[in-house]
């Protein structure tokens, strides 16, 4: 019996601590924009493409899902902001884009990593020589530094050869 107690406890103990974890996790949200040492290192005016997302660009989160939203077209376009959705439990989103000659889909997944949130995005295009389906891969971490500095570190897998290459960009709470 006295086993079984300790059990109990040990079980309720492990549930108080996932719970806790889990609300300690940042919430990204928020409007973010370049660091000011970015911008000055010669980034066009409507930011850098480093992240994989220009800027400045929203992020809004839920418990289950991350959202990032940032103008890409001209305002002459009329074209509304890019939007994408991100179920935050790993399962898989599609995320549609009206680019170039049509509907471009991009399947992503987004999990947790400690305090970090990996997404992960592929997209399938034809290969340019032999027509086949062939995939690239990005993978974005995003990290709170601070509450108003948050580093996405972009990894954009090799493809048809290439090599695979980081960028880390730093962005400021407005």
């Amino acid at each position: 019996m006295k086993r079984l107690l300790q059990l109990v406890g040990a079980v309720a103990v492990f549930s108080v601590s996932i719970r806790v974890t889990a609300q300690q996790r940042p919430n990204f949200s928020g409007a973010w924009a370049n660091a000011p040492e970015q911008a000055a290192v010669g980034a066009p005016a409507g930011g850098t493409m480093g992240s994989g997302w220009g800027t400045p660009l929203t992020i809004t989160q839920t418990a289950n899902r991350l959202t990032v939203q940032y103008e890409f077209f001209a305002r002459g376009d009329l074209q509304p902001p890019l939007s994408f959705r991100f179920a935050l439990d790993g399962s898989e989103t599609i995320n549609s884009v009206m680019m170039g000659r049509g509907m471009q889909q991009q399947t992503s997944t987004a999990m947790w990593n400690g305090n970090t949130v990996v997404i992960t995005t592929k997209h399938n295009f034809a290969h340019p020589t032999t027509g086949a389906p062939t995939v690239s891969e990005i993978r974005q971490a995003l990290t709170l530094q601070s509450p108003t500095t948050l580093l996405v570190e972009t990894t954009r897998v090799g493809v048809l050869g290439g090599p695979t290459s980081t960028t880390k960009t730093t962005l400021t709470k407005r």
